[in-house]
């Protein structure tokens, strides 16, 4: 029997399901839930675009000195996992450099100067209902759109999934669980059209049914989608579903358990559980991508915390320094500014400043004072157990950190180290205030880079024994 059509199941879906562990923190969304999006253009009217924003490394196609059209294609690559760059504005490319973008890493950026003109080069609109899969897949493709929830997977591969894994549910994750964010729910209220629109698109590749989840914090939504899905005839294909409001509740892995009772194992994704995760901004890009023939040149984020004076919801060209969006757009209280935030609070990135570019999967900017912020120095860890009895993944962090610090990487992967969300919720219970995020995602890179020594050298011995 069909999952949904399950009067057992409606029951229970009357309940708000969620997943066990997790945490309550504060949700801080009124500071700007409320707040139009607007658009907005950076004040010193350029852009620094990442060459790379999802999938397989590109390489830029402009040179310093080329005039590029808004929506022109300016990095790519050959790979399936390629996902191509646009410029977000018309302009003179000024160079092409390294520059810091969130998580402190420097990349190759190419730096655009706009130039006030109209110059468009967007593709032609496409009919997603008459088109073939393949043109689809490759509109959705050569739009450049990635997952707008952080990951930036790119959708065209995520919505290709091996012919073995059976897709019977698309979700779209509309829980936005991180505190201070609220630009996907301003999203839902102001042009819900897109949202179900880019949804029922990816139905029709997918052959599956859909499912919007929302956290109960924002249920007065729940009826604004469903007038839209009854006004375009969607009833019998998708539904609003309602979750608890806890945190880590946006991620994948709860969210598939939330909504179909389903537990993806460890090492898994969730096409294993029939199922494909996308965010609202994404299926808002797939929408413009046929409708408009846009590519993922823009995107909503919400400018938030107890620094901001007026914290908002923003439309911005990508590639926009957030530095450059103040003062005409937000402006922070006098010496009040503790910690920026590229995203929100619990798995966002601590920056060193504003200067940085909105990629493809920023969601918003958070500005903190220091009573938001935990700025003390870490204590012994006195073996509480509260990150363990909070941990959504069933993991016990204080196992991993003690293995991480006597260098024992091995038992921290048995430990469940690679399984890691990074979400913060063990951080953010911790009495002693240690860094675990911050330590896990340190370990983690460690046994990365352990794993692809250890690949290189096993298809060194095999070359060299074919050699033979």
């Amino acid at each position: 029997m069909d999952l949904l059509k399950n009067p057992l199941y409606t029951l229970c879906v009357m309940k708000l399901h969620t997943f066990k562990g997790g945490i309550h923190p504060q949700e801080m969304k009124e500071l700007s839930n409320h707040c139009a999006i607007m658009p907005a253009f950076p004040s010193s009217k350029t852009v620094t675009i990442p060459v790379t924003m999802g999938g397989a490394p590109n390489s830029p196609l402009v040179k310093v000195g080329d005039l590029v059209a808004k929506g022109q294609k300016i990095a790519s690559g050959d790979k399936f996992m390629n996902c191509p760059v646009h410029s977000s504005v018309s302009g003179k490319v000024k160079k092409i450099c390294n520059c810091v973008v969130t998580g402190n890493s420097e990349v190759p950026c190419i730096v655009i100067e706009a130039d006030d003109s109209d110059r468009t080069e967007f593709m032609e609109p496409l009919d997603p209902f008459t088109c073939e899969p393949e043109a689809a897949l490759m509109r959705i493709k050569d739009a450049g759109i990635v997952g707008m929830g952080g990951a930036s997977f790119p959708a065209h591969v995520k919505l290709n999934p091996p012919s073995d894994k059976e897709i019977d549910y698309v979700l779209v994750n509309a829980a936005e669980c991180e505190p201070y964010l609220t630009c996907d729910e301003r999203t839902m209220q102001e042009t819900p059209e897109r949202v179900i629109d880019g949804l029922a698109i990816v139905l029709r590749l997918t052959g599956a049914r859909g499912i919007i989840a929302l956290e109960d914090n924002k249920a007065y939504v729940k009826p604004i989608l469903e007038e839209e899905i009854l006004k375009k005839g969607y009833a019998d294909d998708i539904s609003v579903f309602l979750v608890k409001t806890k945190y880590p509740q946006g991620s994948e892995k709860f969210i598939v358990s939330a909504c179909l009772g389903v537990e993806i194992p460890s090492a898994k994704l969730p096409a294993d559980a029939g199922a494909i995760i996308s965010n609202v901004g994404t299926v808002c890009a797939i929408s413009d991508a046929f409708r408009l023939g846009k590519p993922l040149i823009e995107r909503a984020l919400t400018i938030s915390g107890g620094a901001v004076e007026k914290p908002c919801n923003l439309r911005v060209p990508i590639g926009t320094l957030v530095s450059d969006l103040a003062p005409e757009f937000y402006t922070l209280k006098d010496e009040k500014t503790a910690k920026i935030i590229s995203g929100g609070p619990m798995m966002g990135f601590a920056m060193a400043t504003a200067a940085f570019p909105v990629a493809k999967g920023t969601s918003g900017v958070t500005f903190l004072t220091k009573e938001e912020t935990v700025l003390t120095e870490e204590d012994q860890c006195i073996s509480c157990g509260k990150c363990v009895a909070t941990c959504a993944m069933h993991l016990a962090p204080v196992l991993i950190k003690r293995e991480l610090e006597a260098e024992n990487y091995g038992k921290a992967r048995r430990f469940g180290l690679m399984d890691c969300i990074e979400c913060g919720c063990c951080a953010f219970v911790c009495p002693a205030n240690i860094r675990l995020v911050q330590r896990f995602r340190l370990g983690k890179a460690v046994v990365r880079q352990q794993m692809a020594e250890a690949r290189a050298k096993a298809e060194a011995a095999k070359a060299k024994g074919e050699a033979k």
